[in-house]
């Protein structure tokens, strides 16, 4: 019988840092309580003849266990726990053993994998096969310039390989394993000819999962470190959509089916769902993805950079010294009267880190465009950029897939930023709703939640979940005002393709 109350335990990991939230779930809604957060960055080690980025995952799964461990001390009654992370990267195992610390997507090593698997398959069968944006870190790529790859067994993307540890269970969970490159936009399953197009090993890829699929109760050793129960009555760690941004779709809020999504944080996964892929030649052009959503939907989206662009520009300020209050510097570039370039975001200068300011400043010269001046102009040109490259990105959207659009709904960490969030309303011409800034952990929640059959959820549909986060969070509207001061003719927002 399904219970009327729970609690689950969501492991949210990002690229700066990583949490674990209880969520408590019962008729009303849902209750959500942090008890553990983390840092998280890559580390630079040296390697032969060049410095390469990479992610210290096991001080990520002791963070994990230590988060879990307060967790199951507060609630020892944990139905479940669920394991979401960003895309992309990936350890290698041999004999269940990783073969050093995955590099970090950020490296610039995968930059010749693209040419190696380009050689093999050309982008127009690759995208007909794969359906995804061309971006030079996708997984495919990485593998292909992978020596490590040869010796390995077994690589798994990062939350399944915390699961792994966990659980001792190897799989593949759907949502993130469509990121790869190596699934079929129309199968859903492994296609061979991608995985020759990386040279990937047979048997490398392990077997594919669902959201909502129980992937197995902890291992004793494990149990016993974060003190759950064990035998049959251990919380399992249940599959959810792994992949940051699929579980933060699940947890947009929509009350109507014509609505756009912003999952707004370090990147910007600018889109729409869909009942089935996109692989025209229109698409393809357009540089858009089809990844895989829970219950079968399609994310239909752009990568588009994020508040990357912000973050990055403030750790150099406070590099050089400065103290920076970032809400007063929003403010301030709120209070900007002068037009300010508007920038390419997707640029690839911008990708590595870094000295970002110097990096738009120079991306402004080269293209003959007045650079910003002081922070409060830089935030602004920052800000502008975001929101111009997002309607640019829905117009394209509505273009190739014909979808209406009445609504945008921003979620995660970017719907805090009220400047952002209204000149996207602004550039968009359409009402925004920003919220639940946990949008990632809710989704988690939701997801185990309906599988351990909490609150009467069991065999709800996607759109029951929705409800429920609408119920218990509401959104804040940003409706479209006066056009934004940029100037039209220094507005150089370029194709991302």
């Amino acid at each position: 019988m399904a219970s009327s109350s729970g609690s689950v335990a969501a492991v949210d990991l990002g690229a700066t840092s990583g949490r674990v939230i209880v969520g408590h779930v019962d008729t009303d809604g849902v209750r959500m309580e942090h008890v553990a957060r983390f840092p998280n960055g890559p580390v630079t080690l040296h390697e032969h003849d060049r410095d390469a980025l990479h992610w210290d995952v096991v001080e990520l799964y002791r963070q994990v266990t230590v988060g879990l461990r307060e967790a199951v001390a507060r609630h020892p009654d944990i139905a479940s726990i669920g394991i979401d992370s960003w895309a992309v990267d990936y350890g290698l195992l041999r004999d269940g053993r990783l073969l050093g610390l995955p590099y970090a997507y950020r490296d610039e090593r995968h930059e010749r994998g693209v040419a190696e698997v380009h050689a093999r398959m050309d982008a127009a069968e690759l995208y007909r096969r794969n359906g995804l944006q061309h971006l030079p870190f996708n997984t495919l790529f990485q593998w292909a310039a992978d020596p490590a790859v040869g010796g390995a067994d077994r690589a798994l993307l990062v939350p399944d390989l915390l699961g792994y540890w966990l659980t001792g269970v190897e799989a593949a969970e759907r949502t993130n394993a469509s990121t790869t490159g190596a699934l079929n936009a129309t199968t859903r399953g492994w296609d061979p000819a991608l995985r020759a197009a990386a040279s990937l090993p047979a048997g490398l890829l392990p077997t594919l999962r669902d959201p909502g699929d129980r992937l197995g109760p902890l291992l004793p050793a494990v149990a016993d470190l974060v003190g759950a129960r064990t035998g049959r009555r251990s919380a399992p760690v249940t599959l959810v959509g792994s992949h940051d941004t699929a579980s933060a779709v699940v947890a947009v809020p929509a009350t109507e089916p014509d609505f756009a999504y912003i999952s707004s944080g370090t990147w910007s996964l600018v889109g729409v769902e869909l009942d089935a892929p996109v692989l025209s030649d229109a698409a393809r052009d357009a540089n858009c993805t089809n990844e895989g959503g829970v219950d079968g939907r399609v994310r239909f989206l752009k990568n588009v950079s994020g508040l990357w662009l912000l973050s990055e520009s403030v750790r150099t300020w406070e590099r050089g010294g400065a103290n920076i209050d970032l809400e007063a510097l929003i403010a301030s570039a709120a209070a900007v009267t002068t037009p300010v370039t508007v920038f390419d975001p997707a640029d690839e200068s911008f990708t590595p880190p870094g000295d970002m300011p110097t990096r738009i400043a120079a991306w402004c010269s080269a293209h003959g465009l007045p650079a910003p001046t002081t922070r409060a102009e830089f935030v602004r040109s920052i800000l502008e950029s975001l929101a111009a490259a997002y309607a640019s990105t829905l117009r394209t959207i509505t273009e190739v897939t014909g979808k209406d659009i009445r609504v945008v709904h921003v979620v995660g960490g970017g719907s805090q930023n009220r400047l952002l969030c209204q000149l996207t309303a602004d550039r968009t011409g359409l009402p925004v709703l920003a919220g639940p800034v946990e949008a990632t952990a809710l989704g988690n929640v939701l997801v185990q939640a309906r599988a351990a059959g909490l609150a009467g959820l069991g065999g709800a549909s996607l759109e029951a979940l929705r409800s429920i986060v609408a119920r218990t969070v509401e959104p804040v509207r940003y409706s479209p005002t006066a056009p934004s001061r940029a100037e039209p003719d220094r507005t150089n927002v370029r194709s991302h393709a």
